[in-house]
């Protein structure tokens, strides 16, 4: 039983060749010519989706990434960044609200307007994406130990 708890904790990295330390949201916007074409690997979740002639741009806001490379949905938000992605990306499968996580390259920054305030967003390109289950984060396994005949509603 024990072994199987072990386990459970253990979260496989989705990219598992990605580099251990990558830049943050943060060093890239203040250091972007040092970052460009560096490779990151971020979490987010989908704030706005626009499909252009050749590309696609998802934004997203930044999470740190916990085990296994998922965003830490409990942790401050790192800023903003856009996701650049070849092609037409069908809006329903990158809806707001949705969460992922990424492996790519800088390839540069953009200011953009939100609300009344100009936020300066790192573009990453040539990415590989991870999205996680519509349901996460509560997609984790649920512990629940106990003893007699019950039922659990959900």
């Amino acid at each position: 039983m024990l072994l199987l708890a072990a386990l459970a904790g253990c979260a496989t990295p989705v990219f598992k060749d990605a580099p251990v330390a990558s830049p943050g949201v943060a060093d890239v916007v203040a250091a972007p010519e040092r970052y460009h074409d560096a490779e990151v690997v971020w979490g987010g979740k989908i704030v706005a989706l626009e499909n252009l002639a050749d590309t696609t741009e998802v934004q997203l806001v930044a999470y740190p990434l916990a085990r296994g490379q998922r965003p830490d949905t409990r942790a401050p938000s790192q800023g903003r960044f856009v996701l650049v992605l070849p092609g037409f990306v069908e809006p329903m499968d990158y809806p707001p609200g949705r969460w992922l996580s990424l492996r790519g390259r800088v390839a540069g920054r953009e200011t953009r307007t939100i609300d009344r305030s100009e936020v300066v967003h790192p573009r990453v390109a040539d990415a590989e994406v991870h999205l996680w289950p519509r349901d996460f984060p509560d997609d984790r396994g649920h512990w629940s130990f106990g003893v007699g005949v019950g039922v659990g509603i959900r």
